[in-house]
């Protein structure tokens, strides 16, 4: 299956008897959840970053921005064959420099410590894809390397290791819906509390599930959203 095909992503459980249901979603579909959470991170970051978090309901909307963007980046590698043809190692990539070309505008608007830490969000999805890549391959030592990513690389990132696992049981879920893997996503989605002090992160899982209902058609925009993250930040840093 290829991305434009607007294929479902097949999944063992079928979405029959006692098993969650699969998310299959189209992929225009797929393309308006990046939309809707890139819209939301406009508006928190405008918030945080130019009007100092007065409103309220602009940080809850905000909370489902980074659940909303690492889901579809786990759809994506739950793409039957993606992982095999490169598409975890590519991925990775782009987060690195992307991540990296985002650091100084991202250091510059504040609220880190140290001078740098946390890394921002595109250390905590290159984590995950670490550890999707990682994973994939089955074995003993792979797996071992994955949870020395996750130990080492969640407590470096934003949103720590409930952002990292957030990604990660999606990814698990979308190649293989389970009660497990639902369980686990819930967890992580849940634990965010610690750090955004509410709840809002879990209405991500309603609108990832209300969307697979819902068929639509948009052209997908490479590059765009990686390349609107600095982008937006630097613009954020030039009005401050």
């Amino acid at each position: 299956m290829t991305r434009g095909s607007g294929a479902q992503v097949k999944t063992a459980a079928g979405g029959r008897g006692f098993f969650p249901p699969p998310l299959a979603l189209a992929n225009g579909t797929v393309e308006a959840i990046k939309w809707i959470a890139l819209l939301l991170m406009v508006v928190d970051h405008v918030n945080k970053y130019v009007f100092h978090e007065a409103s309220a309901t602009a940080f809850f909307a905000g909370r489902l921005v980074m659940p909303l963007f690492a889901f579809v980046l786990a759809f994506n590698l739950a793409r039957p064959g993606s992982i095999e043809r490169g598409g975890g190692k590519r991925t990775l990539a782009r987060l690195l420099l992307i991540g990296a070309a985002s650091t100084v505008p991202y250091i510059a608007l504040g609220d880190v410590l140290f001078g740098w830490w946390p890394l921002n969000i595109m250390a905590t999805l290159a984590v995950a894809v670490a550890m999707i890549e990682l994973l994939s391959r089955g074995t003993t030592l792979s797996a071992v390397g994955a949870g020395a990513v996750f130990l080492v690389g969640g407590a470096l990132v934003e949103f720590w290791w409930p952002g990292v696992i957030a990604c990660v049981a999606a990814w698990f879920y979308c190649r293989r819906p389970s009660w497990m893997a639902l369980a686990v996503w819930v967890g992580a989605l849940s634990a965010l509390y610690v750090i955004n002090r509410n709840l809002g992160a879990l209405l991500a899982l309603p609108v990832i599930f209300g969307a697979s209902q819902i068929r639509l058609r948009l052209p997908r925009v490479k590059w765009f959203f990686y390349l609107f993250y600095p982008a937006h930040l630097a613009a954020l840093w030039m009005i401050r």
